[in-house]
């Protein structure tokens, strides 16, 4: 287990309840090459949804550790396990010398321009979480918030 989960104030809406996955679980599913569905989600016991915030997913040992207790929860559930992702080796969040496109692309729309220095000083979550917010497929209307919550807008 981590310390304590990480959230945003942009997920505070819903952290309460945990009833939306929030971006420290999406980040250990990216790590852990599990692709979670909300349902699923839904279908854990709120206790369940606490304990994989807090879980820790840094490493090979607990990524694995983390997918088998997921994929538990998923087929007790379901009757099979979730999907499965490929795991990128260096994915883009770890990788502070560029900034994906998409990101540059969000953040320009919302009036910044985001300097390499910018992305290498925040961490390696805050990376995530601009990364996953400005995806085309993504409701963008925390990308904003976030940016001001990471400092890198006037709030």
């Amino acid at each position: 287990m981590s310390p304590s989960p990480r959230f945003f104030q942009f997920e505070s809406d819903f952290v309460d309840s945990l009833r939306c996955i929030p971006m420290q679980v999406r980040m250990n599913l990216d790590t852990c090459g599990v692709k979670l569905k909300l349902h699923h989600w839904n279908q854990f016991s709120q206790a369940e949804r606490q304990q994989l915030a807090a879980m820790s997913c840094q490493d090979e040992a607990t990524a694995a550790a983390y997918r088998d207790f997921l994929q538990n929860l998923v087929t007790r559930d379901q009757g099979s396990p979730a999907k499965t992702l490929p795991i990128e080796p260096v994915p883009a969040w770890q990788n502070d010398s560029v900034i994906p496109d998409s990101v540059v692309a969000q953040a320009k729309s919302c009036g910044c321009h985001l300097t390499l220095d910018q992305w290498q000083n925040l961490e390696p979550i805050q990376r995530f979480a601009l990364i996953k917010l400005s995806r085309p497929s993504h409701e963008n209307r925390n990308f904003e918030p976030a940016l001001k919550e990471f400092g890198l807008l006037p709030r």
